[in-house]
């Protein structure tokens, strides 16, 4: 009887069963090939972080009208421009002031975005139209919002006809009111379509079961809809936030300049310091302190939905650590399977 003989394995066959040692996969193998990320890192450096830093050294000088034109010689002062944000400005009260009306305007934005947008998501005749009309706040530019809103708000304006008020809105403590009730007009649409956004992610098949259960309207909402539009919701309240704090336009066409007390936000007080004082280093410090309380929700809300640890980030290097014994391990093991079966 002839013998068939099975033909050695070929040397390119041996070398994929060998095991790879750790850090020796070519390039373009890798699963994320950092140099691809060279364009994007040099543009956040040109546009983000040189910005930053030289705006720190500038909080860092006594820079003001006169030392401007040569403001690399300005007085050096170290901190003396912060201390005086906290102590001889009225930072602190702008800090205040824009934390607390952002926070009131993302509070009753929500509710009422997540409203339209279910209003607008089932289909019914004319729900373009609606959903069309629901975002000219959104659309609108904040100079004609704010102008608009002025001519209305005047004593003798439209907004005192109607409530039968002699009211002061932009002048005084009625102020904070008026802001506030612009601001949440022309913000809630941004959440209505991140709402609305959610909303289509719900399968028409779960709808269809919950009305074949016959589930009421307020469990579909608690947990049918609401766990769909958490992660829509998270990202609309951060914006949402962050947006009302840095809002400029708004308040300085609708009030003018100076700002009553009532309504001297963050950015506007940065504005009357730098262009109006030309205190140039005092409104570097100010920015400065502006951009850390902006930073804290932003880290707050990064550290909530772990954006760094879901299923694409990785390995870290503990894991890492530990795929390189298992590695170590089991390679004698492997190249005795080789050896067998070369034999």
């Amino acid at each position: 009887m002839t013998q068939v003989q099975t033909p050695a394995p070929r040397a390119t066959e041996s070398r994929d069963r060998e095991v790879r040692p750790h850090g020796t996969t070519p390039l373009y193998k890798r699963e994320r090939p950092l140099w691809m990320l060279l364009p994007g890192g040099v543009l956040m450096l040109a546009v983000i972080v040189v910005p930053l830093l030289v705006g720190f050294y500038i909080a860092m000088l006594d820079l003001d009208q006169y030392t401007l034109r040569q403001w690399f010689s300005a007085p050096f002062v170290g901190f003396a421009n912060f201390a005086e944000a906290f102590t001889d400005s009225p930072l602190l009260h702008s800090i205040w002031i824009s934390v607390s009306i952002s926070v009131l305007v993302t509070a009753v934005t929500v509710p009422i975005g997540v409203a339209a947008a279910i209003s607008t998501q089932n289909r019914f005749p004319g729900r373009g139209l609606v959903r069309s009309i629901y975002l000219i706040p959104y659309v609108l530019p904040a100079f004609v919002v704010g102008t608009f809103f002025r001519t209305m708000l005047q004593p003798q304006g439209v907004v005192n006809s109607i409530l039968h008020t002699d009211v002061l809105w932009l002048n005084g403590s009625a102020s904070y009111w008026a802001l506030a009730g612009v601001m949440i007009w022309t913000s809630w649409p941004f959440v209505y379509l991140l709402s609305l956004a959610g909303l289509q992610a719900v399968d028409n098949e779960v709808h269809e079961a919950a009305a074949l259960d016959g589930v009421t309207w307020w469990a579909k909402l608690r947990y049918i809809i609401f766990p769909y539009l958490r992660g829509p919701l998270s990202l609309a309240v951060i914006i949402a936030i962050l947006h009302n704090i840095n809002n400029f336009t708004l308040p300085f066409v609708l009030f003018g300049i100076p700002l009553p007390s009532s309504v001297e936000v963050m950015p506007v007080l940065t504005y009357i310091a730098s262009f109006q004082s030309f205190r140039f280093g005092l409104s570097a410090a100010m920015a400065i302190c502006s951009l850390v309380i902006v930073a804290i929700p932003l880290f707050v809300y990064l550290r909530a939905v772990k954006l760094d640890t879901g299923d694409d980030a990785g390995p870290n290097r503990k894991q890492r650590r530990a795929d390189r014994r298992t590695l170590a391990a089991a390679t004698p093991a492997a190249a005795a399977d080789i050896d067998g079966a070369r034999a």
